[in-house]
């Protein structure tokens, strides 16, 4: 059997409501994904996390219209629609088809992102082996390619990091196989620490070098293995958290350290540098597609 997908932009407030829709028009399945590489962190008791960006994709048996399906929604939320992108899929082994269609990213010169059943392109390179999981922060998202493309031409010998939103641990790890001396991951997801850890061992990094830990345990982390500040601040978060964290991420910066802030829409980046241009000296921005890196360092005058 053939089948018929459709994805749709969507966000928190209109993503239930669509996604009954569809199955009520006959969809077999309705699944939602990150539209923009945001960590969903740890919920309350009875919250329902969603992300801001959201892409819902519902698959259809080739038997339906896709103009029964455009009627539908049309009768149930008016004539405005987001762009409704259909596409035709073959029957096929679809966990092939995914294991395929994660291959490995080269980011600058020498570092290589590598899913674990892939061979290496370039054995002599540095290679990150990571698997799809729990957690964001893959390498595919322009942030996340931002941040590495950054770690990749910088000189971390014996640095330390400390990754402020680690998600999957991907910048840490970075790091620590591009020459720094240790990291420590802070995120709000649980899940995301597991997923650190376990990726920092797939990629043969010992515990004395990489650890994790939520953000209330930071100070007890950092007593424990005497360290107040760090070499290289990497923060790849989202723009509002980038603002409020600002003090932090700024003390945790020492007199030559460097900062790295990602997770900033162009339409956001003058915010963003706002709440640090007082004590940051920026590098000039990088971009790709809407999406922006800042980098400095520490301004003489605060430290």
């Amino acid at each position: 059997m053939n089948w018929l997908q459709l994805h749709i932009d969507t966000n928190p407030q209109t993503a239930e409501q669509y996604e009954a829709a569809l199955m009520q028009t006959g969809a077999v399945s309705v699944t939602l994904q990150d539209n923009a590489d945001q960590p969903v962190l740890e919920p309350g008791v009875g919250e329902t996390p969603l992300w801001d960006a959201i892409q819902l994709t519902a698959l259809f048996e080739d038997t339906i219209s896709q103009q029964s399906i455009v009627d539908h929604l049309t009768e149930t939320f008016g004539s405005k629609l987001p762009a409704l992108q259909f596409e035709s899929l073959e029957d096929q082994d679809w966990e092939r088809r995914w294991l395929d269609d994660f291959k490995p990213m080269r980011f600058g010169q020498k570092l290589w992102i590598c899913p674990s059943w892939h061979k290496a392109p370039e054995p002599d390179a540095i290679n990150i082996l990571l698997d799809p999981g729990l957690a964001f922060g893959t390498g595919t998202h322009q942030t996340t390619a931002l941040c590495l493309e950054w770690l990749e031409q910088a000189d971390l010998k014996n640095k330390t990091v400390i990754d402020y939103g680690c998600g999957s641990g991907i910048l840490a790890i970075a790091a620590l196989l591009l020459g720094a001396k240790s990291a420590i991951c802070v995120d709000n997801d649980p899940q995301a620490l597991v997923a650190t850890l376990s990726n920092a061992e797939q990629n043969g990094i010992s515990s004395e070098r990489l650890s994790a830990c939520l953000p209330q345990q930071l100070d007890k982390i950092l007593h424990e293995q005497a360290l107040a500040t760090f070499d290289l601040v990497i923060a790849n978060i989202l723009a509002g958290p980038l603002v409020d964290l600002a003090p932090e991420l700024i003390t945790l910066a020492n007199s030559n350290g460097k900062i790295v802030l990602s997770g900033i829409l162009d339409v956001q980046a003058s915010a963003v540098m706002d709440a640090y241009k007082e004590k940051l000296n920026f590098e000039p921005l990088a971009q790709r597609d809407e999406w922006i890196r800042l980098s400095g360092s520490l301004c003489k005058s605060s430290t």
